[in-house]
């Protein structure tokens, strides 16, 4: 069985520890718990999360125990890392329901159930929402130097365009958790991104200083980065997200799938539970045969399996596979709407009948009758795919997929979705 810790340095998860050899040594010796925290900023996670969780699950597949810590209080307070501008702040009840809603996702990728090491579900709301503002500077603010605190980059950053006390504190409500779950839950490691190397150090000071012979470790994880300088994790559509509503299974796929051959290596060690062998084999074929795209496609296999379910993946191939031959007919309902989202679209009554020349003016896909029929006589018009070539043509409730749907289309790549109420 591969070393965790080697494996974790082969898939170049490791930007930055605060021990090596003393991390090493203890995952050799013992079985231990770590956490990763996530604030409730949304009502779902999005893919700039998974890297956290996966490792987390790396971790548990390794015979740790993971901690999912949701920032139920971090979260009203609103953590100044990578940010340019202070957070609006979110009112108590939203966060408390996002916090629950982020809690469900979060347990789809970890397992709370195990005999040995089952996964730690926790939320900082339940201590620090229980303290005193004498109790916290007493107890805890007085551990943390003004000079300690600015020289973070976390802080320093926007030391020029502004920084409220509320953000200023916010390291040290996140070493405070970390000395919590030090405490109560003999949570020996936190993880989390580049951008939280601040934050951890300053747990791990804090948990020095109030913990003899205490010995603790942090780990980053590096930023994902995209090699044509766009952002990760973000379409023309905005946030690829983990809720299935704000981003469909289908287009969680096709974010997959349409990975660049100078990622795609990086993602598969990132994201995946491939093996190094099988990694090593779909970059060989990659450079030997990249019109296949045969990594993009278990990459997108693996991502989409893990995060909606084998059939929703399945779903989203039967999508793909319709939309790029052009046979539409022999999607259902549920795939149109799922494969059209966002397309424009027009609603009509069930007992419309109207002509295919007025329709196409309609949608505005042609801009005048006249060049409508041109449109049509030139066979640059589908119906569900199948090219009409009638300008007399009446759409009938026999051109309706299910009953419910009608795809047009005119050229190569202008849709427009009709659907019936």
């Amino acid at each position: 069985m591969t070393n965790l810790f080697d494996d974790l340095m082969f898939r170049g998860l490791i930007h930055q520890q605060t021990d090596e050899e003393g991390l090493k040594e203890l995952l050799e010796k013992e079985k231990i718990s770590l956490y990763s925290g996530f604030d409730p900023t949304a009502d779902s996670l999005h893919i700039g999360h998974l890297l956290p969780i996966l490792v987390l699950r790396r971790f548990q597949l390794a015979g740790h125990r993971p901690i999912a810590l949701v920032g139920g209080a971090t979260g009203l307070i609103g953590d100044p890392s990578g940010k340019k501008a202070e957070r609006t702040l979110n009112n108590q009840d939203i966060v408390e329901e996002w916090s629950e809603k982020i809690k469900h996702q979060l347990s789809r990728f970890l397992d709370f159930e195990r005999n040995e090491n089952a996964a730690v579900m926790a939320n900082n709301y339940d201590w620090i929402g229980q303290m005193n503002v004498i109790e916290f500077l007493r107890d805890i603010g007085k551990n943390f130097g003004i000079n300690y605190m600015l020289a973070k980059d976390t802080v320093s950053s926007r030391i020029e365009t502004g920084i409220s006390y509320t953000e200023f504190s916010y390291m040290i409500l996140q070493s405070l958790d970390f000395l919590n779950l030090y405490k109560n839950n003999q949570c020996r490691l936190q993880i989390g991104g580049s951008d939280q190397w601040g934050n951890i150090t300053s747990g791990l000071e804090l948990i020095r200083k109030s913990e003899e012979n205490a010995k603790a470790f942090g780990l980053t994880i590096p930023l994902v980065t995209k090699a044509d300088g766009t952002k990760f994790g973000k379409t023309e559509g905005g946030a690829v997200w983990l809720d299935k509503e704000k981003t469909s299974a289908y287009e969680f796929y096709q974010f997959w799938i349409n990975t660049d051959d100078r990622d795609i290596v990086k993602y598969l060690k990132y994201f995946t539970f491939l093996s190094k062998e099988e990694i090593e084999e779909l970059a060989e074929k990659t450079e030997t045969a990249p019109e296949k795209r045969e990594a993009q496609k278990r990459l997108a296999e693996e991502m989409t399996c893990l995060v909606h379910g084998r059939e929703a993946y399945e779903q989203a191939v039967n999508i793909s596979k319709a939309l790029f031959s052009g046979d539409i007919k022999q999607l259902t309902a549920e795939e149109v709407k799922v494969g059209f989202k966002g397309v424009p679209s027009l609603e009509l009554e069930q007992t419309a009948e109207l002509s295919l020349v007025d329709v196409l003016v309609q949608t505005k896909l042609s801009p005048s009758k006249r060049q409508a029929r041109e449109d049509i006589t030139n066979g640059a018009v589908y119906i569900n795919g199948e090219r009409r070539t009638d300008i007399s043509a009446i759409l009938s409730s026999e051109d309706r997929i299910e009953g419910q749907f009608t795809v047009l289309r005119r050229g190569k790549k202008k849709y427009f979705l009709l659907t019936y109420k």
